[in-house]
């Protein structure tokens, strides 16, 4: 799984139905509005890296109201809940 983490610059007025319309992506898992330089972070999780292509590239930055975009790529999660998980032993 390919998971990429996109930052959306979008119109200020627009910012609620820009990332309802972000959402509603196939391959978009969330979207989140932050505070700082960049308005929206949609994090993409695909199977290629040609799928990251068609959600950003051909998707993501035709939403109304989407100003720019950038798109990092994941190559390693380091999240505690996920080391938990692959160190379980299945006991509760």
């Amino acid at each position: 799984m390919i998971t990429a983490i996109v930052f959306v610059s979008a119109d200020v007025a627009r910012i609620p139905e820009v990332a309802e319309g972000i959402a509603a992506l196939d391959g978009v898992s969330e979207v989140y509005s932050v505070t700082g330089q960049i308005d929206l972070i949609a994090l993409v999780r695909v199977r290629t890296h040609e799928e990251v292509a068609d959600v950003v590239a051909d998707r993501l930055n035709k939403v109304e109201g989407v100003r720019s975009t950038e798109t990092h790529i994941a190559f390693r999660t380091h999240s505690r809940h996920d080391l938990e998980t692959a160190f379980s032993l299945g006991l509760d």
